[in-house]
């Protein structure tokens, strides 16, 4: 394992973190209505096992007290309460986007400002547009910077430089493909921007392009320079564009809940009005009361606004805390180096 590895973490996201495959899928992969759907799956089924461990029939209890009606008052308010988060959630994405006209051309002359110094650093006339083919020229500039960088290292017999090098080299490739054919507004064009570690890769161009300064090949610490100027420029880049994604999940969550809340709220409170006669609902389905299965449905029907809330949420706060520091800045388990002076500890 090259150096870079040991002290600044592995190139990939997958390698960096310490979850398991299944855990990653559930906080960051899986499509976030698919999960909601399987979450549901799963609340139904456990209230009907649950049916069959309880000591009582849930049938003789509603004719003693009043469970049903007591649960779907609770979840009546919920929901009330769930919607009113909505609204203050979309509140919170449009005050990004009110500001006077002053504020609005400030906000423009700051993003056509890092346009055109990403431009300088990768030397095109104009920048791509969509934030997919953005993230891809910064990506594809290190690499090329970096085959350069390899190619010296090679003429050098300089094995440290050149094992950076193809690392760099190496992951600009893979996160160059996969962010080729994503879509802004799915979780793939972050996926790709989080699996290149540029935080790792600063830190070791910059104590490589140190080594170089006492009788150092400057051919080497001009590239090295250039190195860390593409890669600083892609972490301000990424966290624009993981900003966007925020608001765009939060618009997105904010509609589902929207929407959820209306056969959520109907079937809680039909199910208050109506449902306190178990006398109207009579036999069995695979063995289990149907008064069970009925209340089941219900109640995963009422909670289906606080499960989307819930993976919606899983994944904007995942990527949020592995994405705190921007810059050398390491913030998960590394190997310490112990030398004075290092950045990203």
């Amino acid at each position: 394992m090259s150096r870079s590895n040991d002290e600044t973490g592995a190139s990939t996201m997958r390698e960096r973190a310490s979850a398991s495959r299944w855990k990653l899928w559930v906080l960051l992969e899986a499509d976030r209505r698919v999960l909601a759907a399987i979450t549901l799956v799963g609340v139904f089924l456990a209230l009907v096992w649950l049916s069959e461990l309880a000591p009582t029939e849930l049938r003789g209890t509603m004719t003693s007290k009043d469970p049903v009606e007591t649960l779907f008052q609770a979840l009546v308010t919920a929901i009330i309460t769930g919607v009113t988060l909505v609204v203050t959630l979309a509140q919170l994405v449009l005050s990004q986007e009110l500001g006077a006209v002053g504020d609005q051309e400030d906000r423009m002359d700051g993003a056509m400002s890092f346009r055109r110094s990403v431009e300088s650093v990768i030397e095109a006339d104009v920048s791509p547009p969509d934030p997919a083919s953005f993230l891809q020229s910064l990506v594809e500039a290190a690499g090329q910077q970096a085959a350069t960088l390899s190619t010296l290292a090679t003429e050098r017999r300089d094995d440290r430089l050149r094992e950076y090098a193809e690392e760099l080299t190496a992951d600009a490739d893979a996160v160059s493909e996969d962010i080729e054919d994503a879509q802004f507004g799915t979780f793939e064009v972050l996926s790709a921007a989080l699996d290149f570690n540029y935080a790792g890769k600063i830190y070791e161009a910059r104590r490589l392009g140190a080594a170089q300064q006492d009788g150092g090949d400057s051919d080497v610490r001009e590239i090295l320079d250039d190195l860390v100027e593409i890669l600083t420029h892609f972490g301000p880049a990424r966290e624009h564009i993981k900003t966007l994604y925020f608001q765009w999940e939060l618009i997105n969550l904010s509609r589902a809940i929207a929407y959820a809340a209306v056969p959520a709220l109907v079937v809680s409170i039909g199910m208050i009005i109506y449902g306190d006669n178990p006398a109207v609902v009579q036999g069995a389905f695979l063995g289990i009361d149907t008064l069970v299965w009925l209340v089941s449905a219900a109640t995963t029907i009422a909670v289906l606004p606080f499960v989307l809330l819930l993976v919606y949420i899983l994944r904007i706060v995942t990527v949020a805390k592995r994405t705190l520091a921007i810059g050398p800045l390491v913030l998960r388990d590394t190997v310490r180096s112990g030398e004075s002076g290092q950045d990203g500890e």
